[in-house]
């Protein structure tokens, strides 16, 4: 994947048998970012004196730390070796979502996508264009859990698909009223679907089906929706 490739082309003539109405097309951020030239050499930045007194406090490269502050709104946490910001797309997540790994040579990484929610939205009008079907598109990323250990994959973007499904005020089986459930569809959507793929599997995009009643004629609000409110964080 080079900047600049039709991605929406790629992910249809990958798709085999061909993209249904009701289907959902999960794609891993990093190709979504290769496509729109979100990658970065470190060879390029220079760390400021900031960067690098981050980096000798928790033994990382400058320059890769110079890059996670100009891709965070806010540097949370810098301890033990690990930075968590909150990036300008407004996810918290450990050094500003910049990875590694699956990138050619020592000296790259990819960004995130500027804009998720648009990127899954530019993706689903080209399919609706150029092949006259419209997928729900979700966009992934790995994010660690601070309660749980591992990580796993959750949506950083989204259109055509419910974000939540809201149980609240709906009763369980015993009838109780339900006070606070609601129910992440595109993270659970995002997870399954990297089971199916191996991280080195090269595979960007997996097909789910059997989700229309979650698929929507509108693009939605996207996965910003599921972002936790600041003052409903409780780790600030």
């Amino acid at each position: 994947m080079r900047p600049g490739d039709d991605l929406a082309a790629l992910l249809a003539e990958a798709s085999g048998e061909g993209l249904r109405e009701g289907d959902v097309l999960v794609v891993a951020s990093k190709v979504v970012s290769k496509a729109e030239g979100r990658i970065a050499r470190l060879r390029d930045v220079e760390p400021s004196p900031r960067a690098r007194e981050i980096a000798a406090e928790n033994d990382k490269d400058a320059r890769l730390v110079q890059l996670v502050l100009d891709e965070s709104s806010e540097l949370l946490r810098a301890e033990r070796g690990v930075l968590i910001t909150e990036t300008r797309q407004g996810y918290v997540c450990a050094n500003a979502g910049i990875d590694q790994s699956n990138v050619p040579g020592d000296d790259s990484v990819v960004l995130l996508p500027l804009d998720p929610d648009n990127s899954a939205r530019a993706l689903r009008e080209d399919l609706g264009r150029t092949h006259g079907v419209r997928p729900a598109v979700v966009i992934t990323d790995s994010f660690g859990r601070p309660w749980r250990l591992g990580q796993i994959d959750v949506a950083v973007g989204a259109a055509g698909l419910r974000v939540l499904d809201d149980w609240r005020g709906r009763n369980d089986r015993e009838g109780r009223e339900l006070a606070v459930t609601e129910i992440a569809v595109v993270d659970a959507v995002a997870a399954a679907a990297d089971l199916a793929r191996a991280k080195d599997a090269g595979e960007p995009g997996v097909l789910v089906r059997g989700l229309e009643r979650f698929v929507t004629e509108e693009h939605g609000p996207g996965a910003a929706a599921l972002r936790r409110p600041r003052e409903q964080d409780l780790f600030r």
